[in-house]
C-alpha cells in the first residue's frame, strides 16, 4: 500500500531487517522492504520519502558484497544506514572502511558528540546500543562529520545534514538498543518530515476504494480457513463487495479437531457470509500419501487447494478473482535476499499459487504483519475471540507430523494438541503465547505403562512469545502447567508414551517444525 511518506528499506542481509519496518511502523509510517539490488526506476516509481540501508553480514569489500545502484544517493531523499549500510555510505563518498582492531558485539555506551543533530534529539547521552560488526570507518566520509562514538567506535554515527544522510554503526531497531526507537523516530520525523497518518481506518478505508475499482461487479473466491488472516479479510472484502464474495471453506484433511464443522458454524450464524464447505479430505491425504519431505508436502497442498478452488470456482459462472490472507513475513521469507540458499522455506501462501491459477489473485494484507492485521480485525469489530487466535499454518497439521501423513498420525495429533490448547486456556495463559501447537516426531521410545513396556510415539510441544512471528523467543511455562500437559496427553492418548517441550529461539530456529 505505498504512499508518498512510504519509508523503503532496502535489505543487505541482516537478521535485524523486519525488525526496522516493524519499528517504523510502530510510528504510524508505512515502511516496505526491498533486496539491496531494487531497480531505481523502482524506486523512483515509489517516490518513498526517505531510504534505510540495512546492516547485512558482509564486508563491503569482500568479493560479492551486495551493493547499491550509486545513482540513489542523487535523489534528493533522506537516508539512513545502519551498520553495513552506514560502511557504504562511508565507501561511496571516499570514506574508508577497515577490520576492527576491536570487534564489538553487544552492548556500548553511545557519547554523543552533536546534540543538535536531527538524528538525536531527546536522546540520551551515554545510552546503550546493540553493536554487531566487525568493520568500521578509519576515514571520515567527504563532507560528513562524526555526531557519535563509543569505546572501540570512533565513528559510531555520521551526519551530513546538507544531503540528509545519516549512518549509525550500532542498530537502532532491536531493543537492547535503549533509545533507538526514538533515534529512529526523530529519522521519519525531522529528517523526512512525514506525518505518521499510516492507521489501520486508512488502511480499510484505502484498501475497500482499491478492491472496489480493480473487482467492479465481479466476483471474489476467498480461501477462508477461519484463522485470524482469513477471518479478517471475509469481513473486510464483505464491506467492500457485499453478496459478490464467495468464502469457500476446504477441509483438507490436516484440520485441528473439529475445526472445520466448528469454522462454518460460526462464520454462517454470526457473519452472514456466503459459505461453501468443501470436503476434500480424501483427495489431500491420498496425494500425500508416501510424502515426507516438507517442501514437497507444501507444494502438494498449494496445488491441490488450486484444484479444488479452481473446481468450485466454475460453479459459480463468472469468478475472476481469488483471495488469500498472504502476509508480509509469508513474502519476504519465501524471497532470498541473496542467491536461493537463503530462502527459508515457501510458505503455503506464496509458493506458487499465483502463476498457476486461472484466477486473478487478491492479497489484502499482503503488505500487513499479523498483529497489523489484528488491529484491523478490531476496527472492523470482529470478535476478540477470532482476533487472539493463535496462527495456523495454510498446510495445516502436514508440516506438524514429521514423515509421513496417514489418518493414523494425524488422529493422535489432534488429540493431542486439542488437551494442549485446552489446558493453555484453563491456565489463562493461551493470550501471554503467540503461537502453541504440538508436533509428533517420526520415532519411536521405550516406555512402560502398567507392567506392560511400550514403544510408541513421541509429541514435541512448541510455545513462543513474538510481536510479528519473523523474531520470536520460547514461551517459559510454569512447571505444572507441562506437568498436567504431559500426563492427560500420555493418559489420553493411545500411541504416545513421551512428551518434550522445545526450548529453542527464531533465529535460529523457526517457529514450525517443517
Amino acid at each position: 500500500m505505498p504512499t508518498n511518506e512510504t519509508i523503503l528499506i532496502l535489505d543487505f542481509g541482516s537478521q535485524y531487517t523486519q525488525l526496522i519496518a516493524r519499528k517504523i511502523r510502530e510510528f504510524n509510517v508505512y515502511s516496505e522492504i526491498h533486496r539491496f539490488d531494487f531497480l531505481i526506476d523502482e524506486i523512483k516509481k515509489l517516490n518513498p520519502a526517505g531510504i534505510i540501508f540495512s546492516g547485512g553480514p558482509m564486508s563491503v569489500y569482500d568479493e560479492g558484497a551486495p551493493s547499491i545502484d550509486e545513482t540513489i544517493f542523487e535523489l534528493n531523499v533522506p537516508i539512513l544506514g545502519i551498520c553495513y549500510g552506514l560502511q557504504l555510505i562511508s565507501k561511496h563518498f571516499n570514506g574508508k572502511v577497515e577490520p576492527a582492531k576491536n570487534r564489538e558485539y553487544g552492548k556500548a555506551e553511545l557519547e554523543i558528540l552533536d546534540a543538535k543533530s536531527p538524528l538525536f534529539k531527546g536522546v540520551r547521552n551515554g545510552s546503550v546500543v546493540w553493536m554487531s560488526h566487525g568493520d568500521y570507518v578509519t576515514k571520515l566520509p567527504e563532507g560528513f562529520s562524526v555526531i557519535a562514538l563509543t569505546e572501540n567506535s570512533p565513528v559510531a554515527a555520521i551526519g551530513n545534514d546538507e544531503r540528509k544522510i545519516y549512518g549509525v554503526q550500532f542498530h537502532p531497531e532491536v531493543a537492547h538498543t535503549e533509545e533507538g526507537g526514538k533515534i529512529l523516530l526523530n529519522f521519519l520525523v525531522n529528517v523526512c518530515n512525514v506525518s505518521r497518518s499510516w492507521t489501520a481506518q486508512n488502511f480499510i478505508a484505502s484498501k475497500i476504494k482499491e478492491i472496489r475499482e480493480t473487482v467492479g461487479d465481479g466476483k471474489i473466491l476467498l480461501a477462508l480457513s477461519g484463522g485470524v488472516d482469513s477471518s479478517v479479510a471475509a469481513v473486510l472484502l464483505h464491506k467492500a463487495i457485499g453478496d459478490n464474495l464467495i468464502c469457500v471453506h476446504v477441509d483438507n484433511g490436516l484440520m485441528r479437531k473439529n475445526e472445520s464443522a466448528k469454522i462454518v458454524r460460526i462464520f454462517k450464524e454470526n457473519f452472514n457470509l456466503h459459505i461453501v464447505h468443501v470436503d476434500a479430505a480424501d483427495v489431500f491425504l491420498e496425494k500425500l500419501k508416501g510424502v515426507e519431505d516438507p517442501e514437497k508436502k507444501r507444494k502438494i497442498i498449494g496445488e491441490t487447494f488450486i484444484e479444488v478452488f479452481e473446481r468450485e470456482a466454475r460453479k459459480f459462472g463468472e469468478v475472476e478473482y481469488f483471495a488469500q490472507g498472504t502476509l508480509y513475513p509469508d513474502v519476504i521469507e519465501s524471497v532470498p535476499v541473496k542467491g536461493a540458499s537463503v530462502t527459508i522455506k515457501t510458505h503455503h501462501n506464496v509458493g506458487g499459487l499465483p502463476e498457476k491459477m486461472n484466477l486473478k489473485l487478491i492479497e489484502p494484507f499482503r503488505e500487513l504483519f499479523k498483529d497489523e492485521v489484528r488491529a484491523i480485525g478490531r476496527e472492523l469489530g470482529l470478535p476478540e475471540k477470532f482476533i487472539r487466535r493463535h496462527p495456523f499454518p495454510g498446510p495445516g497439521l502436514a508440516v506438524r507430523i514429521l514423515g509421513e501423513i496417514t489418518s493414523e498420525r494425524l488422529q493422535i495429533l489432534r488429540e493431542a494438541d486439542k488437551i494442549y490448547i485446552d489446558e493453555l486456556h484453563a491456565a489463562g495463559i493461551y493470550d501471554e503465547i503467540w503461537q502453541a501447537f504440538a508436533v509428533l516426531l517420526p520415532v519411536k521410545t521405550v516406555g512402560v505403562m502398567g507392567d506392560a513396556r511400550t514403544y510408541e510415539n513421541v509429541i514435541a510441544l512448541r510455545a513462543v512469545i513474538s510481536v510479528d512471528g519473523m523474531t520470536a523467543d520460547w514461551y517459559r511455562f510454569p512447571y505444572e502447567v507441562l506437568e498436567s500437559v504431559s500426563n492427560k496427553i500420555i493418559r489420553n492418548v493411545k500411541g504416545v508414551n513421551r512428551v518434550v517441550y522445545d526450548v529453542s529461539s527464531k533465529p535460529p530456529a523457526t517457529i514450525e517444525w517443517e
